[in-house]
């Protein structure tokens, strides 16, 4: 008996001295050939300090970066790993601050995101990481729906859920509201923070973006989506890019052919939202022209007026009209 689980031991070995090294070492903690056999015998492996050379040359030819060094002491560590730590810390900060990821969700994920670091990269890093609680959504169903809502796209059929929202009811009392909602889905999309479906329901005959983060019970249908180019301009493949680049905070709206003259002091800005291959022309010392296809909507319209007399709307009329009426209304506030 004792000799079949030596013999067990022996065939996960180098399993374990993968795990020991990943979880143990880095460049400044190192361990010899006999810690690396005392970290095994916890875990009721028996090794002899010979046997490990052999296992950690047997681990680099199979093509993990082990590295031996005798500064700041003679040992191995894993040099490298599938995600770097800047990387790993990007990764955790994008979870931190997504606000479709409920507070107890983002901190299994960065648990999970420890684990690609040795630990003592871990403790000084992302276990020390603050979580506001309150931006963050409280539907713990979003990754269980996220996965039926991407089965459904690949199936192409239609899903039927519950869609939430906030309402303010007499008494000054804020109640949340729910509808169910059959939708075609086509794409989900990580803007402003939030995650969205994209997709058509079937009373209207264009596309709709909805916060998955306010999505209950997906269900999925045993019936045909509608097919996006018979509700939007795409044909062959829904360009999400494409989609997403014309659109304001994620609001619908006319996809019309936007011309601005902006002050060249918020040439950035203007670049940041549109991209830097915008087609600019009549420039002159002060300003700049330049024309892009988006979605006319009061998003755009917040985002122009925000820029106050730093943008001026060329065309089209609707959008002039737009940003009269919004200024006329913010002059009405402020006239009592």
């Amino acid at each position: 008996m004792a000799e079949a689980k030596a013999r067990r031991g022996q065939k996960i070995k180098l399993l374990y001295i993968v795990k020991i090294l990943t979880e143990l070492t880095d460049e400044d903690h190192p361990l010899s050939a006999t810690e690396i056999c005392e970290k095994l015998a916890a875990y009721d492996v028996t090794a002899e300090r010979k046997a490990i050379y052999d296992d950690i040359e047997c681990l680099i030819s199979f093509g993990y970066d082990i590295i031996q060094t005798r500064i700041p002491k003679s040992g191995y560590f894993l040099a490298s790993r599938d995600f770097e730590l800047p990387e790993i810390f990007l990764l955790c900060d994008a979870v931190r601050t997504a606000k479709f990821i409920s507070e107890k969700k983002t901190r299994e994920l960065t648990k999970k995101l420890d684990k690609l670091m040795s630990n003592y990269q871990a403790k000084g890093s992302l276990r020390e990481i603050y979580i506001d609680g309150s931006s963050k959504t409280h539907n713990e169903e979003l990754f269980y729906n996220i996965d039926r809502i991407n089965t459904a796209i690949i199936e192409g059929k239609k899903i039927k859920f519950t869609y939430t929202k906030k309402l303010l009811r007499e008494g000054k009392q804020i109640v949340t509201e729910s509808k169910t909602r059959i939708v075609s889905p086509y794409a989900m999309t990580w803007q402003f923070d939030y995650y969205y479906l994209i997709g058509n329901y079937e009373k209207y005959n264009n596309l709709m973006n909805l916060r998955i983060d306010r999505i209950h019970s997906v269900e999925i249908l045993d019936e045909p989506i509608r097919h996006f180019s018979e509700v939007s301009d795409y044909r062959d493949t829904f360009d999400v890019a494409d989609y997403t680049k014309k659109l304001f905070g994620m609001f619908g709206g006319n996809m019309q052919e936007v011309k601005l003259r902006c002050s060249n002091k918020i040439l950035e800005q203007v670049t940041d939202r549109f991209g830097d291959k915008i087609f600019i022309t009549n420039v002159t010392e002060n300003t700049f022209d330049f024309t892009v296809k988006a979605a006319v909507s009061d998003a755009l319209v917040t985002w122009i007026t925000n820029y106050a007399d730093l943008i001026e709307v060329l065309k089209p009329d609707e959008l002039c009209k737009k940003i009269t009426d919004r200024a006329e209304k913010i002059l009405n506030v402020y006239k009592k």
